[in-house]
């Protein structure tokens, strides 16, 4: 199955005020089958407003560094490519769908039903009732490296929050293979087009041929009436 990990910054909580907020960035994680496969998207998006303080205190995105940047009808075909049919995996879901129904409904394209989202918010609410379900707040519960975290960021929220989702769902947690060194960066091609399959050639065996003598005559000792003397 595959499902994106999304995260949105904006400009303010509401894009219905007056005058309207929009998404300045949009960044997302693939997961197959819970598993990251490498493939990200990040864009930054202007969005022909002014930037209030408070969002910039949250964000560090600024009016300067996002005036040459595309507007959202500009990378909304793109964005709607690289999502597909997949099952969105969102932090505070309600919030980013909000947003990004209402940026879609303005450039002309159909919204996204609510449904596709799961909302992982709900989902630590359910299973630590009464307990924070900040994104920071699940980090230190599940001991996830949130360090690079001094400002929220939409891809890097999104690579925290696909570890978050897989510790909340018991699903694998393998190595992101986004990064080098100590940063999360994305991954050469090779990692990029990564997909979990089969071993191609299965292990070798571990047992060596002492143990596999001495549990022969282990066995041996237990008479004709022992399980593994048994033909299956």
């Amino acid at each position: 199955m595959r499902e994106i990990v999304l995260d949105t910054e904006t400009t303010g909580l509401d894009p219905f005020d007056t005058p309207a907020h929009r998404i300045v960035e949009i960044g997302a994680v693939e997961l197959w089958n819970q598993v990251p496969t490498g493939k990200t998207y990040h864009q930054y998006i202007n969005p022909e407003r002014n930037m209030p303080a408070e969002a910039f205190a949250v964000h560090g995105i600024g009016e300067e560094f996002l005036a040459d940047k595309p507007r959202f009808a500009q990378v909304a075909q793109a964005f709607l490519e690289f999502l597909g049919d997949a099952r969105m995996v969102i932090h505070n879901a309600s919030f980013d769908m909000r947003f990004l129904n209402a940026e879609l409904e303005w450039a002309g394209y159909p919204t996204l039903p609510d449904t596709r989202a799961l909302d992982t918010l709900m989902i630590a609410r359910r299973k630590f009732p009464g307990s924070p379900a900040s994104l920071d707040a699940l980090c230190r519960r599940f001991g996830i490296d949130n360090s690079n975290r001094t400002l929220h960021g939409a891809l890097l929220d999104s690579e925290i929050l696909a570890d978050v989702y897989l510790e909340l769902t018991g699903g694998r947690q393998p190595d992101f293979a986004l990064s080098t060194g100590g940063g999360r960066n994305r991954a050469d091609t090779a990692a990029t087009e990564w997909r979990p399959r089969p071993r191609p050639t299965p292990l070798p065996s571990r047992v060596t041929e002492e143990e596999r003598a001495a549990h022969a005559a282990f066995v041996a000792e237990l008479g004709n009436g022992a399980l593994w003397s048994k033909q299956g």
